[in-house]
């Protein structure tokens, strides 16, 4: 492997902002110095003006491959997700065929080996009948087991008490959650096909995928956890409500931990006005009381990862009416530039942007010397011009589906570098796919 130093660095790694070099050998942070120009080094970045961050790491994507490679591919959003500062993902069951099995679970690793130019783990998925197979889940290799405890896209829900009760009291990994209630949202569902057939604007998405759905299920999932002391993580909090479920603290010391993603907390229900189907996802976007106690929550530690649920789908698929529009968007890309935003408005500062979105899901999912800018760690980096522009726009979207619902938005703030597992992949626009990522290791008792 090559050496890389970079050099007259601004750092932002665990509550501190201070200048430094680094030096990576082999894949790992060998050195973090005042002066290390000294040093001799295959590649040398000089990145004086630019802050150095860990590697964002995003632990919930849907990256469509296998069987739905239309939309995306596993090397395609990898590429984005690196041109973004995302140097490690953690991706979705619910491809076809569904990973149900330890063998189609194998073979999604098997792909991103060969494809993934970001670090990589893919979630177990549960169903209601394979629960022998969940249980030979290798807690050291895999990131996790995810239920669908609602509908979402894809055929995973499970709905069977005696399935969840099975999977809650027996699974020794972390378990990720979808809440949502089905019952809750079909009801709804239905009131609004009876009285308006297929002619519904999307901004009823967050009436029929509502809060009561959100909150009820959520609360089943912690009461299941606390009766079992399961470590549950639940993904994608889109209410108010729901922030009451969870306790202030390091996320190392809990049981229960909780993710937001960067589209809950960028968008409200006024935006279906704007962008209609583009911003239907589950759970949906609700009105913007929410977005602001989320961030709240976040900032007093109730919620305590940052993720994209990124999801995407061809813009065909979205431009179809409100029942036929699949859920979800293309987000993978610009997360870091999303928070670098909020940062510049002043609602949060580069440390917690940093902790967030490194260092405690690192800590959630219990990660191999990641999420960290420490000697001895693997070298996920990002270097950021915070004084730069970015516009997003469909000539620098890397995403397969070709758009996002941030078109035409200018953020203050660009990724320069990033660099995976010691490779610098990515340099100012170009990548360098010499060298894959890796598959993440965790370190669990």
């Amino acid at each position: 492997m090559s050496t890389l130093l970079l050099l007259n660095a601004t750092l932002v790694n665990e509550g501190r902002i201070f200048e430094a070099d680094v030096l990576v050998k082999n894949g790992f942070i060998d050195q973090i110095g005042g002066d290390l120009s000294g040093k001799t080094a295959d590649q040398v970045i000089d990145a004086s003006g630019l802050h150095l961050l860990p590697g964002v790491i995003d632990d919930q994507v849907h990256f469509r491959e296998p069987g739905l490679i239309h939309k995306a591919s596993i090397g395609s959003e990898a590429r984005a997700a690196v041109a973004g500062g995302v140097t490690s993902f953690m991706e979705m069951p619910n491809t076809v065929p569904n990973a149900l099995t330890q063998e189609l679970l194998a073979d999604k690793y098997a792909i991103a080996a060969r494809t993934s130019l970001a670090n990589y783990s893919f979630y177990m998925g549960a169903s209601n009948d394979n629960l022998d197979e969940v249980l030979r889940t290798d807690p050291a290799t895999v990131c996790g087991v995810k239920i669908f405890m609602g509908s979402s896209t894809g055929n995973m829900l499970v709905d069977n008490p005696g399935t969840l009760e099975s999977l809650f009291s027996q699974v020794p990994v972390l378990i990720a959650t979808h809440c949502e209630d089905e019952a809750t949202i079909q009801a709804i569902a239905e009131v609004y096909r009876q009285r308006n057939g297929e002619d519904l604007p999307a901004r009823v998405h967050p009436e029929i995928r509502s809060v009561e759905a959100c909150l009820k299920s959520s609360s089943f999932a912690v009461e299941l956890a606390r009766k079992h002391n399961t470590r549950l993580h639940i993904l994608h909090i889109s209410t108010a409500e729901e922030t009451a479920l969870f306790q202030p603290g390091p996320v190392r010391d809990k049981r229960i931990t909780a993710e937001v993603c960067v589209h809950h907390l960028w968008f409200d229900a006024a935006d279906y006005e704007r962008l209609g189907n583009q911003i239907k996802c589950n759970p949906s976007i609700k009105e913007a009381r929410h977005k602001e106690a989320l961030f709240q929550a976040l900032l007093n530690d109730r919620l305590d990862v940052i993720a994209t649920d990124h999801a995407p789908h061809t813009w065909a698929e979205k431009e179809q009416s409100y029942w036929s529009a699949p859920s979800g968007l293309p987000l993978v890309q610009h997360p870091l530039l999303l928070m670098l935003e909020f940062y510049r408005q002043g609602r949060i500062s580069l440390e917690k942007v940093v902790e967030k979105m490194a260092h405690a899901p690192a800590d959630c999912f219990q990660m191999d010397r990641r999420g960290y800018l420490r000697e001895g760690y693997w070298a996920d980096l990002v270097l950021v011009d915070l004084a730069a522009e970015t516009t997003v726009s469909k000539k620098n979207i890397e995403y397969q589906c070709g758009w996002s619902p941030l078109e035409g938005q200018t953020f203050h703030s660009a990724v320069t570098h990033t660099v995976v597992s010691g490779h610098l992949a990515y340099a100012r626009g170009n990548f360098d796919e010499s060298r894959k990522g890796r598959r993440l290791g965790f370190e669990r008792k």
